[in-house]
């Protein structure tokens, strides 16, 4: 499994392609901006995207969705939660009738790799980390040192606490791509993440 991550967009959102290095198919996660810079990675890589993941509908993780959707023809996979399929919503990822929505316990596989869905909402009711392999992409539920805000949309600081403490609970030591900033790990947050020790030590919510 290869990782590229492109930052993109003026709220520097982490857009990663995750590829499967044997059959050079990927997926597109989170582009949130700049579809050229995106699709001239799959160009020069000789990629082929097969889906795009949006691990929530905040306009930042998703605005490039439907020009790299146009150009490879992957498939937009949102949870329900964080779409809306008539208006507009800043917060909600307009949703035609080709957007396809995922679930806890959903296995999508891209190549030979395998993404499974983890509902973690808080920072968004939609809000969603997929796990593939050793990595863990958590969007904006858990970043290194930090964790989402919830006054946007319809954010929820228990739900996000309940998700941070289900992210602690995972047995392993995961490495974590976030949504914005630096990788780190999970072993790294369960020491030093104040939020996620929070949420992990004081039970806090239901």
């Amino acid at each position: 499994m290869l990782i590229k991550t492109l930052v993109v967009g003026q709220i520097e959102t982490n857009c990663y392609i995750v590829t499967d290095e044997t059959t050079l198919r990927c997926a597109v996660i989170d582009p949130g901006d700049e579809s050229n810079t995106i699709l001239d990675y799959l160009e020069s890589n000789r990629l082929t995207a097969d889906a795009i993941f949006l691990t929530h509908g905040h306009f930042d993780h998703r605005l490039a969705a439907a020009a790299v959707r146009e150009a490879t023809g992957a498939l937009i996979w949102i949870h329900r939660n964080d779409a809306v399929t008539d208006g507009v919503d800043q917060f909600k990822l307009p949703a035609d009738p080709d957007v396809h929505f995922y679930k806890e316990g959903d296995i999508i596989k891209v190549g030979n790799l395998t993404f499974d869905v983890l509902e973690t909402p808080g920072h968004s009711p939609g809000s969603v980390t997929l796990r593939c392999e050793n990595a863990l992409f958590t969007g904006d539920t858990l970043f290194r040192d930090s964790a989402g805000r919830t006054d946007l949309g319809e954010g929820n600081i228990h739900l996000l606490l309940r998700s941070l403490r289900r992210l602690y609970s995972l047995e392993g030591n995961y490495e974590v791509y976030a949504g914005h900033m630096d990788t780190t790990n999970l072993d790294r947050e369960r020491r030093f993440n104040t939020y996620m020790k929070y949420a992990a030590e004081e039970n806090p919510g239901t």
